[in-house]
């Protein structure tokens, strides 16, 4: 049912920040990746680790897996599926979807294992730069 996928691993390191949900989008939030979500409740920035102040609500040091082509909307279980296999090796995830594809997000000292997990499941692993 579920496929083998590739997916790519970036060297940059992110900070998921948390912010008050009335305020602005700050001019430090930026990097080659960068998502912005508000809700009532909260203004969440992910972005590039090296351009967040130190007094900002931050989890830095995570390192993030782009699933490699674009994934139709109709594709069941995906996440699931990668999740759940990361998960079964006690490796937490912060997930971001775009319109296109799915980014896994994985603390950077647990990274060596999720590129093992993954590969021993029979997906390719490609290192950004590498």
């Amino acid at each position: 049912m579920i496929k083998q996928f590739n997916l790519k691993v970036f060297e940059e390191v992110l900070g998921i920040c948390r912010l008050d949900s009335n305020a602005q989008v700050p001019e430090w939030a930026e990097g080659s990746f960068l998502s912005i979500t508000r809700t009532s409740d909260e203004l969440s920035i992910v972005c590039s680790q090296k351009h967040i102040p130190q007094h900002v609500k931050c989890e830095g040091s995570w390192r993030y897996f782009r699933i490699e082509g674009i994934l139709d909307f109709s594709l069941i279980g995906v996440l699931s599926y990668l999740s759940g296999l990361l998960a079964s090796q006690g490796i937490s995830i912060f997930v971001i979807s775009t319109y296109d594809t799915d980014y896994l997000l994985i603390k950077e000292q647990e990274l060596d294992k999720a590129v093992a997990a993954l590969r021993a499941e029979g997906h390719q692993i490609t290192i950004a730069g590498g």
